[in-house]
């Protein structure tokens, strides 16, 4: 894979050596000790920080590969998991076949947490894990580069000035996807460029449109070279957003001002808030692998979106962000009558709704007056999307642009 050596992710012959360089790197060690021992790591740094070198050296100083170094992370995430949710639960898995790798284009809430979390179930149920894409502006941190790739993931160049540099990069991408699924190796990438701050999943057709650029010339059509990647909608849906607060925030200042910079540290404060913060009941729905793909880049997000729409799984706090923003015709007289239209994570009692419209009450009191539209939004908005896949047509009211 010589070839993608800008991109790809490590290799079995690199693990020993990526190990090596973390467990003796000062910030690597600083990072971990912040998440196992925060209050200690302040006051006693250096003496937190050895007892981390040694337990990192106990427990993965002897991986070789990159299955060994995913083997035994697989308990630790899963104790996070069960930190930061209620629950996490899955639909849809029985439909793949364990055996074919399959290119997941998925929504994207969270940097870290969605494929994590998509990796964590395709593991847990004897599935192979998939290689991540991941934007080159989160590489900026030299720690987090070097774990990312140490967990198979490989990079989307952003932000590139040039058309044609562009045009390279988008055509390296696209040969390294399609050699990754016909060696056997699923894929994991968002179906657009950053997170759905909004809670509107919408596929950008570039996307698409990337999948086939290196079977172009081969005169393979569109629908055929798209059926060949075995492609697989996933909707990832979270209760709760432990970064909605900073989510509305920008949108509120993009809004305002047309612009939005973000900080030095910005995106790794996200990373660390994702990971730790409290999502409440999480549900992954994986679609049906597509096998008669539409002709055109456009039709096939189009084949992608409804697909993550109509079973993209709602929860009470999603039907009560709709219900505050007053959306629904019999909103308060008989908010049940929203999940007999969509896909719910849950049924949910009078007395679940209202739990939940005071969580998202009290997440609103704690925030500026000028964002709070915007946060109950990228709740709501979810909602009209299922309503929009399973009618046809927008209800009145619809939130999505505020």
């Amino acid at each position: 894979m010589q070839e993608f050596d800008a991109i790809r992710p490590y290799g079995d012959d690199e693990t020993e050596a990526a190990i090596a360089r973390l467990i003796n790197d000062q910030a690597f060690l600083d990072m971990v000790s912040r998440f196992k021992s925060p209050t200690l790591s302040r006051w006693l740094p250096g003496l937190v920080r050895s007892a981390v070198q040694r337990w990192l050296h106990k427990h993965f100083n002897g991986a070789k590969s990159i299955d060994d170094v995913q083997s035994k992370l697989y308990q630790y995430v899963e104790q996070l998991i069960g930190k930061t949710t209620t629950r996490v639960t899955l639909s849809g898995l029985e439909h793949l076949d364990k055996s074919k790798a399959y290119l997941f284009i998925s929504n994207h809430r969270d940097i870290v947490f969605d494929p994590m979390v998509v990796n964590y179930l395709l593991y847990s149920n004897g599935f192979q894990t998939t290689r991540i894409a991941i934007g080159d502006n989160l590489l900026h941190n030299r720690v987090f580069a070097e774990l990312m790739r140490l967990n198979k993931s490989f990079v989307v160049r952003r932000n590139i000035p040039s058309p044609r540099e562009m045009r390279d990069a988008y055509l390296t991408l696209s040969s390294f996807i399609n050699h990754s699924i016909e060696s056997n190796q699923s894929i994991w990438i968002a179906q657009r460029e950053g997170r759905a701050k909004d809670g509107l999943d919408q596929t950008d057709p570039a996307i698409t449109k990337m999948f086939y650029m290196c079977r172009k010339k081969s005169g393979e059509n569109f629908s055929e070279a798209m059926n060949r990647l075995n492609i697989v909608p996933v909707s990832i849906a979270y209760e709760y957003d432990p970064c909605d607060r900073d989510k509305a925030r920008e949108l509120e200042i993009r809004g305002r001002t047309g612009d939005y910079v973000k900080g030095p540290s910005e995106d790794t404060n996200q990373i660390v808030n994702g990971l730790i913060g409290f999502k409440g009941h999480v549900h992954v729905h994986f679609g049906k692998s597509i096998d008669q793909a539409p002709e055109t880049p456009k039709a096939l997000a189009c084949h992608i979106d409804r697909d993550m729409h109509e079973n993209y799984h709602l929860h009470a706090s999603n039907i009560a962000a709709y219900n505050l923003k007053g959306i629904h015709p019999a909103a308060h007289s008989t908010p049940e009558s929203v999940s007999e239209s969509v896909v719910t994570a849950e049924t949910w009692t009078p007395a679940e709704l209202e739990a939940a419209e005071a969580e998202l009450n009290r997440r609103l009191e704690a925030c500026d007056p000028a964002i709070r539209p915007y946060l109950i939004a990228m709740y709501a908005n979810p909602v009209v999307s299922a309503l929009k896949a399973h009618t046809g047509s927008h209800p009145q009211g619809t939130v999505d642009t505020l």
